[in-house]
């Protein structure tokens, strides 16, 4: 049964991209010492990629190369995509999609971008663990790390690793 992990930095007051969108705030920073965590050795071990559709369109308005060649991608959303970056499947249904990816064994599956299809995830139980990137930065705005929905549940710290100056590294299972 394959595992499904989030991986996601957030600003210290909780947000993870500024009011314009951008990641600036977390990509120019040199002062953080990721080393074991970093995300490259992450994304090895990562056989499906799921996103939402805003976390998908950002990527497109990036202009970036299809950055998940090596891996499944599908995307959350009920509207079709016209013109793909890269090989990707559509799913609208999340309960369905949770079923299959529990059937899935051939390696872990993230759970990218923002926290509102993580939250989806989280309120059905089926994200098993997270690890949070706390950066030492105040953005005073932007989109939330989670959405407010009301939901309450305690999570058990597997780790916390301070990372340099830049950030610390809170890893949780939802078990």
């Amino acid at each position: 049964m394959a595992r499904i992990v989030g991986y996601i930095a957030t600003s210290l007051d909780g947000f993870i991209a500024d009011p314009e969108e951008s990641l600036t705030w977390l990509t120019q920073r040199q002062d953080m010492e990721l080393g074991e965590f970093h995300y490259n050795l992450f994304i090895n071990r990562i056989r499906t990629v799921v996103m939402g559709r805003a976390t998908y369109d950002w990527l497109v308005k990036e202009n970036v190369p299809w950055p998940y060649a090596e891996q499944r991608t599908i995307v959350v959303t009920s509207r079709p995509i016209p013109d793909p970056l890269g090989p990707l499947e559509i799913r609208t249904d999340i309960d369905a999609l949770v079923a299959e990816l529990r059937a899935l064994d051939d390696g872990d599956v993230w759970m990218l971008g923002g926290g509102k299809l993580q939250m989806a995830f989280i309120e059905r139980g089926a994200l098993d663990e997270i690890e949070i990137y706390v950066i030492s930065q105040l953005l005073g705005g932007g989109f939330p790390l989670f959405p407010a929905t009301g939901f309450e549940k305690g999570l058990r710290l597997l780790a916390a690793n301070s990372l340099g100056t830049g950030a610390v590294r809170l890893h949780y299972s939802f078990e």
